[in-house]
């Protein structure tokens, strides 16, 4: 590598070059010396701009958390949620890798950073539209684990491309006995076309929401 492509060589450059590899092959393909290949330099030369692997990932994961939109305006707190929401999901759908390592223990920045803004701004616009403390502790958990979540499950869900999941549904049901699983095989119908409608992930945040307001207006959460 020539001294000017030593010189061109940066961290965002490193970023965006794994970034772009993990969401073409997936996160385990980033390795230091793929990842060097990739950048065209040699492997040793990236840990002038990432300690590790493991800052390296980190550092992915808080880009990907730097694309959720943020609003500004949080006077309707339902209506800045849900758009925060919907944006986060749709950020963790795009780079599916990044669900995992956004989850796993010990892996919070230890400076301010794009996950720990998230975090504010979400308890912020809860307690600001008068959740209590406590109140604003469980719906921040409700809305998160609802994204990172229903991310997981709906990635884990896909079908292939090249499979027609139609198909492959009539394929599933033809080894079980016709008059069984009735519901289930309605069910199964609705997954090939959906109905119309908010998806899933909307219809279920929705109810999140609407739950929270709820709380909110008869002052908190009563126990059953």
């Amino acid at each position: 590598m020539s001294s000017a492509q030593r010189r061109s060589l940066s961290r965002d450059r490193v970023l965006d070059a794994a970034i772009a590899l993990a969401d073409e092959r997936g996160l385990d393909a980033v390795t230091m010396r793929a990842l060097a290949r990739e950048l065209g330099a040699g492997a040793m030369s990236l840990y002038n701009h990432v300690s590790s692997r493991r800052d390296l990932v980190l550092a992915m994961v808080e880009r990907v958390v730097g694309e959720i939109e943020l609003p500004a305006d949080t006077e309707d707190w339902q209506a800045a949620v849900r758009t925060c929401a919907v944006s986060a999901h749709e950020a963790f759908v795009r780079h599916p890798w990044a669900c995992g390592p956004a989850m796993s223990p010990g892996s919070m920045p230890s400076t301010v950073s794009p996950r720990l803004r998230y975090i504010e701004w979400l308890l912020a616009t809860l307690r600001d539209a008068g959740f209590s403390p406590e109140l604003a502790y469980h719906g921040y958990h409700a809305i998160d684990s609802h994204v990172l979540g229903f991310t997981l499950w709906q990635l884990g869900h896909e079908v292939p491309d090249n499979d027609d999941l139609a198909a492959s549904v009539s394929q599933f049901f033809e080894r079980l006995p016709p008059d069984e699983l009735p519901y289930l095989r309605e069910h199964a119908a609705l997954h090939a076309t959906p109905p119309e409608g908010p998806s899933g992930f909307e219809f279920s945040l929705d109810l999140i929401l609407a739950g929270l307001r709820r709380m909110m207006g008869a002052g908190g959460f009563e126990p059953p």
